[in-house]
């Protein structure tokens, strides 16, 4: 069946169709023409021949109409022969018909003011069956007026036109092959470039993702689609290589701390310890484990955030209110340190957004300036109206991240010092998820300078009368 063929075949067999549809349009169209060309000849050689046969009209001196036919030479050679002829009065009185109408009648009786204005005509078939092509005028004929009638069979024009269109119909099978042909050639030089396409895309693996499809021509559809596939490869290439860092990370991180527990544990029953020994094991192993229950937390966050499983609850909130919450939260976490947290702001200042979430988020921002900020130092939060947003800025006096590095910090397991980072306690996932659960809420976040060095936090969020939603997008914790 035809939607089993390819497409090559399905365009070629489309184009013999049109064309063959236009040919047999145009056959039909000139058939017509032909026989209204005949036909106009042939009526325009009868008013000729009734303006002939007028002058050879003439009353014998015992009153009968007679046709004066030997004028010609040689009748053979002229359409008189072959003519059926009428002569009535206006009322209807035959006057003459030649033999060739054999007594038959030609056209029948009058009809008002027929051929009185102009030269009448239209087509009568005889008793006989014989159709002709009939044209009337009213002559004078010695002072009196009459009637001519005068018709020529149409079979002559009937069999010309018949033999012009087998003509026609002939030339088309070999013409519908030639299109085939044509059309056939034209259909795979213009699918070659998919052909390549095709055998190239049949080369590309997960292991090969750097391979692209040729582009022939950019500027046509094949081109377009080519292109547009490449995007979608180079898409590809890009998840499967965050998948593959992701992957990694994820594993060595796990690793670390499993292995802190096995090394532990193994050093502890290699010989017996005193109680207080065994409280410190079981601490350190209850640390690491702590450790990768946080890390366990975050990339099950992470992996329903990429799964869109997060479904968010929006209510408007006070931003100053949201961010006492954090610090009381995180306040003991800053008095170990030593450090003080400043809150400043308008209590007025309301963000639309998910509390839970966007509490999270904001959690780990400030939880990220107290564990890498200098002991003794001063955090500074500001909550601040900026258009259709609010900011909340987080100020810490730590150690100012180069500005190569202030992207990359948002990005999973990223560590400026893995080993400072370890120390702290950090999982690397902790800026991933903020970053998320800002943006999840229409907000954004950005690295700043502080302005007494330093780093600072910008975090935006629509406030209830913005109506911008910028779209989620957590892959790459970008």
């Amino acid at each position: 069946m035809l939607r089993y063929t390819n497409v090559r075949h399905r365009l070629t067999l489309w184009y013999i169709g049109v064309f063959g549809l236009v040919l047999l349009l145009f056959i039909v169209g000139a058939t017509v023409l032909q026989y209204w060309q005949l036909t106009r000849q042939l009526y325009h050689a009868e008013i000729q021949d009734i303006e002939t046969a007028e002058g050879l009209l003439a009353f014998a001196p015992d009153g009968r109409l007679v046709l004066h036919e030997e004028y010609h030479n040689h009748p053979q050679s002229i359409l008189l022969l072959d003519r059926y002829m009428e002569v009535l009065t206006p009322a209807g009185q035959v006057l003459l018909r030649n033999a060739k109408l054999q007594g038959q009648d030609l056209g029948g009786p009058p009809f008002p003011d027929e051929g009185l204005f102009s030269y009448h005509e239209r087509r009568v078939r005889l008793a006989d069956g014989t159709r002709l092509l009939l044209i009337s005028h009213i002559h004078s004929i010695a002072s009196r007026p009459l009637l001519i009638r005068l018709a020529y069979s149409s079979a002559p024009i009937e069999h010309g036109v018949v033999q012009f269109l087998s003509l026609l119909l002939l030339a088309v099978p070999p013409a519908l092959l030639f299109a085939g042909l044509a059309g056939y050639r034209m259909a795979r030089k213009a699918l070659q470039p998919l052909d390549k396409m095709a055998l190239r895309a049949e080369t590309i693996t997960a292991s090969a993702l750097d391979q692209r499809l040729p582009v022939e021509n950019p500027n046509d559809e094949l081109g377009r689609m080519a292109r547009v596939l490449n995007d979608l490869l180079e898409r590809l290439q890009s998840s499967f290589e965050t998948l593959k860092r992701f992957t990694a990370d994820a594993s060595h991180e796990l690793r670390t701390p499993l292995s802190s527990i096995r090394s532990v544990g193994e050093v502890a029953l290699q010989r017996l310890h005193t109680p207080e020994e065994y409280r410190d094991t079981i601490g350190s192993m209850l640390e690491e484990v702590t450790r990768l229950t946080e890390m366990v937390d975050g990339l099950l966050s992470i992996s329903r955030a990429d799964a869109g499983q997060v479904v968010l609850h929006r209510t408007t909130f006070s931003a100053l209110g949201l961010a006492r919450e954090v610090v009381a939260l995180l306040g003991l976490l800053a008095e170990e340190k030593g450090q003080q947290i400043q809150i400043e702001g308008g209590g007025d200042l309301s963000v639309n957004a998910d509390r839970v979430v966007l509490h999270r988020g904001l959690a780990n921002i400030v939880e990220n300036a107290i564990k890498y900020g200098p002991t003794a130092s001063q955090i500074s939060i500001l909550v601040a109206r900026a258009g259709n947003y609010v900011d909340i800025s987080i100020e810490d006096r730590g150690e100012t991240i180069r500005e190569d590095l202030r992207e990359k910090i948002f990005e999973r397991f990223f560590r400026i010092d893995a080993s400072r980072s370890r120390q702290a306690g950090g999982s690397g996932l902790g800026l991933a998820i903020a970053k998320w659960a800002i943006e999840v809420n229409g907000g954004s976040v950005s690295l700043q300078p502080g302005q007494r060095g330093g780093n600072l936090f910008l975090v935006r969020i629509p406030a209830p009368s913005s109506d911008v939603i910028r779209p989620s997008d957590f892959s790459g914790a970008r």
